[in-house]
């Protein structure tokens, strides 16, 4: 479609703004972008696949406290540096280091022990038929997963926990009403990590934590500042997407029973089943960018600056690319954005993709007929989005529970 077509102004800065309502489906039918009070949306599969890889982009969510009227705190100051907002060569050493600390060897140990907590958890309430979900499994099953990725405490979980949601805060529409509890979560959660790395120093383990440590003793290949930044970055990224995205593949199966059976009579799509819900129901609803020149895009103008929301949930769900966008584990589908792409792509990826999966393996052959148990709360169905609460009932399979 012609980019010389009216663009339609999408007000994602509003909490009632949802990403998958028929607005954001209208205007991605008018035109490839929409136009938004952070700058530019991009809606459809092939721009977003484009751009999303584009050396004129750089990563744009380090201007997510100013979009929000931040200008101070400890989050800020911490976001303003972690690998996520770095560029250039710093970039690339920092992920290089971080990579090789997410060893294959490393995963392959730990998935055994990912299932053995999953069941541990749904032991806890299967016999009841009902659970909150976000609370008695998702939270705890994410939280205590990082805690085995670090070789920490487990008894600490609830703790880093909340310290782990009251930092997401930031990352919602409301992060400028919310920036007290953000920075006190922010600045606990550094004080602990610096207790960590101070652990580790002095017994190390064979874990993700002490490989860094090492690296950073070794040669200064990572500051002190750096070290602590990826600690921290690693707990609350790791916690926030996997608590939420649990939370949302669970209600994607709650309206598509047939599609939870199929995955109990073949718990080898569960890894499919991941990709299937980050298509249709990302918690990352967008991944930004933010121009570093200006340069023309499909005929429109992109002045330097301008920060461009790159839709991964209606570029998932865009018919161009998608014939039948329908939620189908099945199905074989385009690669999505739930996890970025390019040079930013998630590094923790493969601990996501494997801890979801192991979760889409238990669950489905121990219990059927989930149903939602009242409406739960929800976080604004934009930015980062997920349930605060998820109660469900079930039956165990093969029996009433």
């Amino acid at each position: 479609m012609s980019v010389t077509l009216a663009a339609d102004f999408l007000n994602v800065a509003d909490p009632t703004f949802s990403i998958r309502s028929q607005e954001v489906r209208n205007a991605r039918e008018r035109n490839w972008y929409a136009r938004t009070p952070y700058g530019l949306a991009i809606l459809r599969y092939a721009e977003v696949n484009a751009l999303i890889k584009d050396t004129r982009l750089r990563q744009g969510s380090y201007a997510w406290p100013a979009h929000n009227g931040v200008t101070d705190g400890a989050f800020k100051l911490w976001w303003d540096n972690i690998l996520l907002n770095k560029e250039g060569a710093d970039h690339v050493r920092l992920r290089k280091l971080i990579m090789a600390a997410f060893s294959p060897k490393l995963l392959k140990g730990l998935t055994p022990r990912f299932e053995a907590l999953a069941n541990e958890l749904l032991d806890g309430f299967i016999d009841t038929g009902r659970c909150e979900f976000m609370g008695d499994f998702s939270e705890p099953y994410a939280t205590r997963v990082i805690c085995m990725l670090l070789g920490t405490r487990d008894a600490d979980w609830r703790m880093i926990a909340n310290w782990a949601t009251q930092m997401g805060m930031a990352l919602g529409v409301n992060y400028k009403r919310d920036q007290k509890v953000v920075d006190t979560a922010t600045q606990a959660l550094m004080d602990y990590s610096r207790e960590l790395i101070r652990e580790r120093r002095i017994k190390p383990g064979e874990d993700f934590l002490t490989q860094l440590v090492q690296a950073s003793d070794k040669d200064g290949a990572l500051s002190d500042a750096e070290l602590l930044d990826i600690i921290v970055l690693a707990i609350f990224g790791g916690i926030d997407t996997t608590r939420n995205q649990l939370g949302l593949g669970v209600q994607m199966f709650i309206e598509h029973p047939d599609q939870w059976d199929l995955l109990a009579k073949q718990p080898e799509l569960s890894a499919q089943a991941v990709e299937e819900v980050m298509r249709t129901r990302p918690t990352v609803t967008w991944v930004t960018r933010e121009a570093v020149e200006n340069f023309e895009f499909q005929g429109l103008n992109i002045k330097a600056g301008t920060t461009v929301h790159l839709f991964s949930e209606s570029a998932g769900s865009d018919p161009r690319m998608v014939e039948n966008p329908g939620f189908d584990i099945a199905a074989r589908r385009p690669l999505h954005f739930g996890f970025g792409m390019g040079g930013h792509h998630c590094l923790g990826h493969a601990v996501a993709r494997s801890d979801m999966a192991v979760v889409l393996r238990v669950w489905p052959v121990r219990v059927t007929a989930l149903a939602n148990d009242g409406p739960g709360q929800w976080l604004p169905d934009s930015g980062n989005t997920g349930p605060l609460s998820l109660p469900i009932t079930f039956q165990r399979r093969g029996g009433v529970a």
